[in-house]
């Protein structure tokens, strides 16, 4: 908007649409400088609500309270690339909103994040598009198999997904997904998962933090390391395609970036698998080994301050509570060199994320 004012400044409002345990982390951020939030989500039981200034209980759809909700902030975000894009758009029009829609858009639709890749010559596994059951057969052709077939909308943690192996019937799987628009995708050989965390500035400044080793259990992130094990040859190129993912999507805030450090008869290559348009769960290490997190570094993208230094002065390793192993906690808050972040959920159910510790250990020679 035009007459956006140039800075978020202390005492103003961020708006945050989603009460996840992202939006949760972002508003305690925020208020450490100076700034409130109000958080707007349709779930009463949003974690979020516990740390923000204000709340709205509403659908994503619902005209009125939008437009309420956008005449008592400053500036809006996201915590969730599963927002309506119409959402974004009607907000976008009354306030300024960071990180933009498209970002939110392509993210939103693995076809799409395909399509941006190739068109900036960015290496991804091979692909094809299912959009009805006799595609299938074409789409194995070019990817071969063992294969995923991934709905091309609202899949996450390992969800909307099947796997088509040697001797697999694939309209099993089509089924299995509900037998919605997807993408086919090649099954990768990989070394190892590693993600690149990057803010990018209103004045298109980038920052990044060092590059993060994951490993994962049944589709859902398990444990973040830092520092990878990568060369530093492949983290610079690493950095380089997410920045140049940023730059395309003119994005601002914080932009995780997914790849597979690949082996095959292409030798060790980086492909990327998915991007996140918001702050990450592989990046919850720089909350107690780098002096500024990516919560705090988002905030201040879309607010228009200056990117704050994301150096690591600690190794990290984070390990994320899912279900019942938040019961661990006693333990873990006695737990010597370990930090344990819990996001106030009243439910601990199989897959469900309730909090992360992180292990930190001073980097060698400091």
């Amino acid at each position: 908007m035009s007459d956006a004012p140039r800075v978020i400044a202390p005492g103003m409002v961020v708006g945050i649409l989603g009460g996840g345990q992202l939006g949760r982390m972002l508003a305690t951020a925020a208020a450490e400088l100076g700034l409130a939030c109000h958080v707007y989500c349709p779930d009463p039981r949003s974690p979020a609500f516990a740390v923000a200034a204000a709340r709205t209980i509403a659908p994503y759809d619902d005209p009125e309270a939008l437009a309420a909700f956008a005449a008592s902030v400053d500036v809006v975000t996201y915590e969730f690339e599963n927002v309506p894009v119409e959402t974004a758009e009607a907000l976008a029009a009354r306030v300024p909103l960071a990180p933009g829609a498209r970002s939110l858009a392509v993210a939103q639709d693995r076809l799409f994040e395909k399509e941006l890749m190739a068109g900036l010559g960015i290496a991804t596994a091979a692909h094809a598009e299912v959009s009805r059951q006799a595609d299938i057969y074409s789409a194995l052709a070019r990817t071969g198999r063992p294969a995923i077939l991934k709905t091309r909308r609202l899949g996450y943690d390992g969800k909307g997904q099947a796997t088509v192996r040697a001797g697999d019937d694939p309209v099993s799987a089509w089924r299995v997904i509900g037998e919605a628009p997807a993408i086919l995708e090649a099954l990768v050989s990989f070394e190892r998962e590693v993600s690149v965390i990057l803010a990018r500035g209103r004045d298109g400044e980038v920052r990044a933090f060092d590059v993060t080793e994951n490993v994962h259990d049944a589709g859902i992130l398990d444990t973040s390391t830092v520092p990878a094990r990568i060369e530093p040859e492949l983290a610079a190129e690493a950095l380089a395609i997410a920045t140049r993912i940023a730059e395309a999507l003119d994005h601002v805030g914080i932009l995780a970036v997914e790849m597979f450090l690949a082996t095959g008869h292409e030798g060790r290559r980086l492909l990327v698998n998915e991007i996140a348009p918001r702050v990450h769960n592989s990046g919850h290490w720089t909350q107690d080994a780098c002096l500024v997190s990516q919560f705090e570094q988002h905030i201040r993208a879309i607010c228009g301050w200056p990117l704050g230094d994301p150096s690591r002065h600690s190794d990290a390793v984070m390990v994320n509570l899912i279900g019942d192993a938040v019961a661990d906690w006693p333990a873990l808050a006695a737990e010597p060199g370990a930090r344990l972040h819990l996001y106030g959920k009243s439910e601990a159910r199989p897959g469900r994320k309730m909090g992360h510790v992180n292990r930190v250990r001073p980097r060698p020679g400091t």
